[in-house]
């Protein structure tokens, strides 16, 4: 990239990989991820001198989130049926990881908008309440709530025998 701005080309190779697998876990398609992290690259270049002074991923990750709520909003969000439920790995199936992430990617992209931006963020990115409410751009308490729901929903469809979810407190004490 020629006339790059310092600084951008590093960050890019260094941390573009965990972003775009934030992309992923937002859209739940690989093409739709890396148009995503292209955009919000191409939106970020410009500021970068001002971004890179600051917290330049967390700015990044924030944009990826609202960016995608933005192109979420002016998509069709019709169900897509499907004749039967995909079957649970057994303990003995040497793909059953592979299916319980295909299931649970399937599973958290049904997710509402909000909770599914709360869900990567907290679980996935591993960010605190407090850094997830200052992403989102909302309160602590509505994190808390929406991770709940969220939690809830995803225990429903998986079952709480398959994947046990640790809530912070679980999470603070391992």
């Amino acid at each position: 990239m020629t006339g790059a701005t310092p600084g951008f080309e590093e960050f890019v190779a260094a941390r573009g990989p965990r972003l775009l697998r934030i992309a992923w876990l937002l859209t739940g398609d690989a093409h739709q991820a890396e148009d995503l992290l292209q955009t919000v690259f191409a939106k970020v270049w410009p500021k970068w001198r001002r971004i890179a002074a600051g917290h330049p991923e967390a700015y990044i990750r924030k944009a990826l989130v609202n960016t995608h709520a933005s192109w979420w909003q002016r998509r069709w969000r019709g169900e897509v049926p499907c004749g039967e439920l995909p079957d649970r790995p057994t303990p003995s199936d040497p793909f059953g990881e592979v299916d319980l992430e295909r299931v649970l990617g399937a599973v958290v992209r049904r997710l509402p908008r909000r909770q599914r931006a709360v869900i990567v963020l907290r679980y996935f990115e591993d960010l605190s309440v407090e850094q997830t409410a200052a992403t989102l751009g909302c309160h602590p308490g509505t994190v808390k709530s929406q991770a709940a729901k969220a939690l809830r929903t995803l225990r429903a469809e998986l079952g709480t025998s398959r994947m046990p979810i640790r809530t912070g407190a679980d999470r603070e004490q391992h």
